[in-house]
């Protein structure tokens, strides 16, 4: 979601703020780089081709749900979306299908019989699903099986498209553009309370995050992660003028149909295609749009944070129409240039599965015999089933592939892939003007980041649709990222968000320790400060959503952290009894949930507490609801008088001068309290996100944390916090 105007933000602002943003549409000129296989400096050449899919004999069967179905009737006809270019001698190709999951052997086999007719070698070819969930099912996936009929013809139609966008080279020129739509797209992937984790399809309670959580919000603390709204989009034109082709990216998942349908995919691309048909064209036949899928395994088309009685609810045409009205407005100034090369490059990596161990392949044996060779038709009986095939297959080969046009850059993943996992590629990739393709060359399923599995969820759940080796996302990150320098001939960049002038304010005010809170994954938060106090994420915390208002440079997304069991671990020896923690804090529990809702700052030993031990935290049940609490020891605590809202960003600062505690909230004195006297040095232990011994972390986000070892008044606190 995204957060406009100050730095508390509560939920209906943000969907006022989303559903009222202004397109903000960047263009950018596409220039020429020398290629890393491809050298010379002839012109582009481009050939598109829309090759119909839909099948001839119904039904089909049709996966993109937990069991099997077939479906009769077609809604809007599916196509295969094929661009192919060629600078230097060199091609490639890039085809867009609309289809739930392609596998890799079947594509490879697609690669083989295209590079037969046209001569484009195999690993230069780029074949994606759009994943709509009404296609025909060319894969098996839980528990729905390939339909037999219909691959075979999706195969020499997938064929068909590559050899008539060969035949269909001209020359032409290329050109940029992106725009911001955050209204079309959120997070569907939630935390859910402690309180409320609920059982997995084996019979054990690890539910911690699940798709759709946040349909009762009440149950829900946060977003697991952050969002992608960009619409980015790469434009090819004949020399005169006339548009080929236009390739797109966008991270949402798919919006829904009841008969067989290309989805939202399909209708953006003919919605676009008349846009771009010069007057008096033959609309359709001037222009062939691909809409590829931006990384979105947790993302759907509704914001849960705004209430339900505020959301709005398009129907799939107008969704499609009015993504297509902000790629037209995006696209229209786009210059445009031919003197490009090309280079592309392929990497295959070998994984294992998660198999099940004995226990749990016995159990799942036992369900699936009882099945007597129907399909299945019950969670437990599709996660059983899933458990029996992953112990039979082979270790899996996945493709990653990076193709570069200029200074225009493309990866690709071949799995149903986070947004944050996009996000980081995108951000380290040499090239700035970068897009970033899902369950490309491949339908391996999803791979969480590895803190999302500490989370659980249907995501996670074992099975061909998530069923790759824990490590699988930051194996294909780091092969996505590594093939961009290879096509690119450059070094990639750092992905952490630069600091802004808030940031420089603070260092300026010479801190022991700046915790941005930043960073892309764990488990290492990067110590800002000059003086390398690098404290450690431990399980149980998501990265890079979005932080408060006003932190990072114009222009720039602020980064923060989500807390759902885990705690941000530090030592800082050699600090006194004189000295001050800040942080900006996001509660996502409700009032009542718990009697502390979490705890923000902890002064003692890991697993203790000891006697002359600091902790500020926020009261979650009774009349102090929503208050900071403070607590030295095993003391009487000491709570504030101003509530915190839930969802909204506020300032947090604790200052120990040496037999006075204070706490100050948004810049002003929120508690005093008097401190006794203790004999011994301090704990060098410093947690923020939790308390010492574990007990009632926090749950939500934090940002911005810094330590000083020296007392902060309240004119130096509001201004180096800008408060």
């Amino acid at each position: 979601m995204r957060h406009a105007g100050g730095s508390v933000t509560t939920p209906a602002a943000r969907g006022g703020a989303r559903c009222g943003m202004a397109v903000a549409a960047l263009i950018l000129v596409v220039a020429g780089a020398a290629g890393s296989r491809a050298a010379g400096d002839e012109g582009l050449r481009a050939g598109a081709a829309l090759v119909d899919v839909t099948p001839l004999e119904l039904p089909v069967l049709v996966n993109g749900g937990m069991t099997s179905r077939s479906l009769d009737r077609v809604a809007s006809p599916l196509h295969a979306r094929a661009l192919v270019l060629e600078s230097a001698g060199r091609r490639v190709a890039i085809v867009i299908v609309d289809s739930c999951m392609l596998a890799r052997p079947f594509l490879d086999e697609v690669k083989r019989l295209a590079a037969a007719r046209t001569g484009i070698a195999p690993s230069d070819m780029l074949v994606a699903a759009t994943h709509t969930h009404s296609a025909p099912a060319a894969m098996g996936c839980l528990g729905t099986d390939a339909d037999p009929a219909y691959v075979p013809f999706l195969r020499e139609r997938i064929v068909e498209a590559i050899d008539r966008a060969a035949a269909a080279l001209e020359p032409a020129e290329i050109g940029f553009a992106r725009a911001d739509a955050a209204e079309y797209t959120a997070l569907r992937q939630w935390i859910r309370r402690p309180d409320r984790v609920v059982d997995d399809p084996f019979g054990n309670r690890t539910v911690r995050a699940n798709m759709h959580a946040a349909a009762n919000p009440d149950d829900v603390t946060s977003e697991a992660g952050p969002e992608d709204p960009e619409l980015g989009m790469i434009s090819l034109r004949a020399v005169g003028g006339r548009p080929i082709a236009v390739l797109a990216t966008f991270s949402m998942h798919y919006f829904g149909a009841a008969d067989l349908s290309a989805d939202y995919f399909g209708l953006f691309c003919a919605d676009l295609e008349r846009r771009l048909a010069p007057p008096g064209s033959a609309g359709h036949d001037s222009a062939v749009v691909l809409l590829a899928h931006g990384c979105s395994g947790d993302i759907w088309r509704v914001d849960y944070a705004v209430p339900k009685e505020r959301r709005p609810d398009p129907t799939i045409a107008d969704y499609a129409a009015g993504l297509a009205a902000i790629a037209a407005g995006a696209c229209a100034g786009v210059e445009h240039r031919g003197d490009v090369t090309l280079a592309m490059e392929e990497r295959r990596l070998a994984m294992e599965y998660r198999r099940p161990d004995r226990q749990r392949l016995e159990w799942a044996e036992r369900i699936v015999a009882g099945l007597g060779g129907r399909p299945p038709s019950t969670q437990e009986e599709v996660y059983a089933r899933e458990q029996v095939i992953l112990h039979g297959l082979p270790p899996a080969e996945v493709v990653v592939q990076a193709l570069r046009v200029g200074d225009v850059a493309i990866a690709t993943t071949p799995c149903e892939t986070y947004a944050v996992t996009g996000l980081k590629i995108k951000a380290a990739s040499p090239l700035e003007r970068t897009l970033v393709i899902e369950l490309a060359n491949g339908g391996d399923g999803y791979i969480p980041p590895p803190e999302q599995h500490a989370l659980g969820g249907y995501n996670t759940w074992p099975a061909r649709s998530a069923g790759l080796e824990t490590e699988a996302e930051p194996r294909i990150c780091e092969a996505a990222i590594g093939l961009l320098e290879r096509v690119c001939a450059a070094p990639r960049r750092a992905p952490a968000p630069p600091a802004g002038a808030a940031a420089a304010r603070i260092l300026g005010a010479g801190p022991v320790a700046l915790w941005r809170l930043d960073d892309p994954q764990g488990p290492h938060a990067a110590d800002a400060s000059p003086h390398g106090h690098d404290a450690v994420y431990e399980p149980g915390i998501t990265f890079w959503l979005e932080g408060p208002a006003g932190i990072a440079p114009p222009g720039v997304v602020n980064r923060a952290c989500c807390f759902a069991g885990g705690r941000l671990r530090a030592r800082l020896p050699g600090l006194g009894t004189r000295y001050s923690v800040a942080a900006w804090v996001w509660n996502g529990l409700p009032d009542g949930a718990r009697d502390v809702a979490g705890w923000i700052v902890s002064r003692s030993p890991d697993h203790g507490l000891a006697a002359d031990g600091d902790h500020v935290g926020l009261l979650g049940a009774g009349e102090r609801a929503g208050r900071l609490v403070y607590l030295h020891g095993d003391g009487a605590p000491v709570a504030g008088s101003t509530p915190v809202d839930r969802w909204s960003w506020h300032h947090v600062v604790f200052v120990r001068d040496g037999a006075t505690a204070r706490v100050f909230l948004d810049g002003r004195l929120e508690i005093e309290a008097p401190v006794p006297p203790t004999s011994g040095p301090p704990p060098e232990a410093l947690f923020l996100g939790g308390r010492s011994d574990r007990a009632d972390g926090w749950e939500g986000r934090l940002d911005e944390a810094v330590v000083f070892d020296r007392v902060l008044d309240e004119a130096e606190i509001r201004r180096l916090f800008g408060l």
